[in-house]
């Protein structure tokens, strides 16, 4: 896997940050019923708790998933600085560990997905990357990333995905979450 495909999850290189999303700046913008249902997304999918035991049993989950699909992912879940939950599977490299922390970057300066940061710059009609005035290196606004928002209180970690299309690594975490709080 070359550092271009490293996260696969994105569908980027530097060079064309929106190959494989269906958007590119010449394409139509993201729908307002895409944002709002993104938006709509994190609305619905609050925890009550997490505690290290949760991020276990939503990266188990995570894990399951994907191998089911037979999907070369690599997960991370983080509450605050802690990383709670690892799993790299096979076929993933170091590159997708660094997409994850530069999407989770997104989430934590922005306290929404990554997904829906990208698409708002998109609806728009400008790229994160140009537009954020924030370091791309240490920033990415494609999707895969997600909050995990307690219940009266906020953000307070990161689940995120690395290894697929964006919509994907989105997806991914997305029917997680919903199963995870579906067997709460």
């Amino acid at each position: 896997m070359s550092p271009a495909d490293a996260d696969r999850g994105t569908g980027t290189t530097p060079a064309d940050p929106d190959r494989g999303t269906g958007t590119t700046p010449s394409d139509p913008r993201p729908a307002d019923d895409e944002i709002r249902e993104l938006a709509a997304q994190e609305e619905r999918l609050v925890l009550d708790t997490f505690s290290n035991d949760d991020a276990w049993q939503l990266g188990s989950l995570l894990v399951e998933l994907a191998q089911e699909r037979g999907a070369a992912v690599t997960i991370g879940i983080r509450r605050g600085a802690q990383q709670l939950f690892h799993c790299a599977l096979p076929g993933t490299s170091a590159d997708n560990d660094a997409w994850i922390a530069r999407k989770s970057a997104v989430v934590e300066r922005y306290a929404e997905s990554s997904y829906l940061v990208g698409a708002r710059f998109r609806a728009k009609g400008r790229l994160f990357e140009e537009s954020s005035r924030l370091d791309p290196d240490r920033y990415a606004a494609h999707g895969g990333a997600f909050p995990l928002r307690l219940r009266g209180t906020g953000v307070v970690g990161v689940v995120a995905v690395s290894g697929l299309p964006q919509a994907d690594d989105h997806a991914l975490v997305v029917e997680a979450l919903e199963r995870y709080l579906a067997a709460g």
